[in-house]
């Protein structure tokens, strides 16, 4: 009989595990320290967020305020926030999508992924 019945070493799995939310965490710290911009017409609204979604900034060109048509700079600062934001979100998947398939197939319970 084999020892261990052919099961991988625990010992080996735990440190795998460890080193992949070791560098999960790592991922995360630089995802919160990158900024990502997002623009909306043509580049008269710029929303600046970080790889985490964080709003760090906006500039509005004064050629976008118009005191007549505050909607229109509304719609722009938003879709400058969500362009921005799908930015980060494919910063996120470039930095964190291996390694939470890493720990997602891991089978270890108690991982986040």
């Amino acid at each position: 009989m084999i020892p261990g019945g052919g099961q991988p070493n625990m010992q080996q799995l735990l440190q795998q595990a460890q080193k992949m939310q070791q560098d999960l965490a790592k991922a995360q710290e630089e995802l919160a320290r990158t900024e990502v911009d997002g623009q909306a017409g043509g580049g008269l609204v710029k929303a600046t967020v970080t790889g985490s979604g964080e709003l760090r900034g906006l500039r509005i060109d004064p050629k976008a305020v118009d005191p007549e048509d505050t909607e229109t700079l509304a719609d722009l600062i938003v879709a400058a926030v969500q362009a921005a934001n799908e930015n980060a979100q494919s910063l996120q998947q470039q930095k964190l999508g291996p390694l939470a398939q890493g720990l997602g197939g891991s089978g270890i319970p108690g991982l986040p992924f």
